[in-house]
């Protein structure tokens, strides 16, 4: 399988209950590089990189969320370049 790298944007009620932290965990235990942060509108984004049927199960992963979030839509747009090194939480923006 190649590579597949998604900007992921996250909406629903996915800040204040761990979302962010949540992925980046998924994220890297999975093995894949790329960003998550906050948006000031609320949502979350993200950009996964990796095997892209770890990519997809991690899209899949984002639509439930940690137990205290709820996803109303997680809407994907491909990327061409890879994300490479480690997963990072970035600061809102």
């Amino acid at each position: 399988m190649g590579v597949r790298t998604v900007h992921a944007r996250i909406s629903g009620r996915v800040q204040g209950v761990g979302y962010r932290a949540w992925a980046a965990d998924e994220a890297v235990a999975r093995g894949l590089s790329g960003w998550v942060r906050n948006r000031r509108d609320g949502a979350v984004e993200a950009v996964f990189s990796g095997e892209a049927t770890v990519v997809d199960a991690m899209l899949a992963a984002c639509s439930a969320g940690p137990r205290l979030a709820r996803v109303d839509a997680v809407d994907i747009e491909e990327r061409s370049e890879a994300e490479t090194g480690p997963f990072q939480v970035l600061p809102t923006a």
